[in-house]
């Protein structure tokens, strides 16, 4: 017999997503991937990459609470995508709330993302970075 006081079904879950209105995990995929036809190349090819990575490492995922959580950023995200411009992406941030509630693996995770962008977007970037770190060590 299990220590966990109450039965986990999927029920919670179905009707959680009947009344946020989400999209089922596969439908929302590729509605990201279709949304990213309108952005450059270069951006394309990140976005793709990414959005396929965190769907296979969430696919086996059987928490309510989490599954919920993983479809509602991703929904948000896909709006996101759908109703901006280019230009609109080079102002957005995050807040501070949402980087709070962040674990380790997604800080770790972000700060990779940012590095992969950055050297996107200008390619001495890494270099520039190691440079200006050294000469900050030297000064010390």
């Amino acid at each position: 017999m299990s220590n966990i006081p109450f039965k986990i079904t999927s029920k919670p879950v179905k009707q959680a997503l009947k009344d946020t209105k989400l999209l089922a995990p596969l439908p929302l995929y590729r509605h990201i991937l279709r949304s990213h036809r309108q952005l450059p190349q270069d951006q394309r090819y990140l976005g793709d990459s990414y959005v396929k990575s965190e769907f296979r490492l969430h696919k086996s995922i059987d928490n309510p609470i989490q599954i919920i959580s993983f479809l509602t950023e991703w929904q948000k995200y896909l709006e996101f995508v759908r109703r901006n411009t280019d230009q609109d992406w080079k102002k957005y941030k995050l807040n501070d709330t949402l980087l709070e509630k962040l674990s380790d693996d997604q800080v770790n995770q972000l700060w990779g993302l940012l590095k992969e962008t950055k050297e996107l977007y200008d390619p001495e970037a890494e270099a520039k970075a190691e440079f200006e770190q050294q000469f900050k060590d030297k000064s010390k």
